[in-house]
């Protein structure tokens, strides 16, 4: 898998960042050498990360090697959807317009707000107590 030719794609959610190769193939999915399934263990999660597969009707037609690192779980699945989607436009030009119109290839610009001093949270105040 280390010398063929592959479409590259670089996704990014929250603070997770995924670099993607999509190489000809059966359809495996490897994340930082694992199997795609013990890595992300929950399906809803498999099968929102394969929608541009889908999408675009790609679904048997590329083997996935992702590197991810930073965040949780489901930002590592937002990464990979959105450097999945990315690659397969590296592959071919006309799957943009499809990409699009399902959001796809926008990043997702939503990160969690930083705390702030003074706050308990983000913008949690502490309990007021009035006497």
């Amino acid at each position: 898998m280390t010398n063929e030719r592959y479409h590259y794609g670089l996704g990014r959610r929250k603070s997770a960042v995924a670099r993607v190769r999509l190489y000809p193939g059966a359809g495996n999915v490897i994340i930082n050498g694992k199997p795609f399934e013990v890595v992300i263990p929950r399906a809803s999660s498999r099968q929102e990360t394969l929608r541009p597969l889908a999408v675009t009707e790609r679904l048997g037609n590329f083997n996935v090697q992702v590197k991810v690192a930073g965040g949780g779980i489901e930002g590592w699945a937002g990464a990979i959807r959105h450097g999945i989607a990315r690659a397969l436009v590296a592959s071919d030009e006309l799957h943009r317009r499809t990409l699009r119109q399902y959001g796809l290839l926008t990043r997702d610009p939503r990160v969690k707000e930083r705390k702030k001093p003074g706050l308990k949270r983000a913008r949690k105040a502490p309990q007021f107590t009035k006497r």
